[in-house]
């Protein structure tokens, strides 16, 4: 079995929109993400794709059904990583955090 287009294009957006520090509007306005801090300290980037794949819902045609949602909530944990203050609404599930 291959993964749908729709899964693929979503997966694609929101890793075009990661590396280019456009991801999350408004939640990541001024939060520098992007660049040698991806190096230095990965593990938020890995975090951030879990976040955002652990949340997908598909329909029963493959098609995603809450991008938005799942940028979103991705973006919170990215902001909460450099924004110590920063409070995610609501709090990160155990299974959204979840490393497979």
């Amino acid at each position: 079995m291959k993964v749908n287009s729709h899964l693929s294009g979503a997966v694609r957006k929101f890793a075009y929109w990661f590396a280019h520090g456009t991801l999350g509007h408004p939640i990541l306005d001024e939060i520098p993400y992007v660049g040698e801090i991806m190096k230095e300290e990965s593990s938020f980037v890995e975090q951030a794709f879990a976040i955002f794949m652990n949340n997908l819902e598909l329909d029963d045609d493959g098609k995603v059904l809450n991008y938005r949602y799942c940028e979103d909530r991705a973006a919170q944990y990215i902001r909460s990583y450099f924004d110590r203050e920063y409070k995610i609404e609501p709090p990160l599930e155990d299974w959204e955090v979840e490393l497979y």
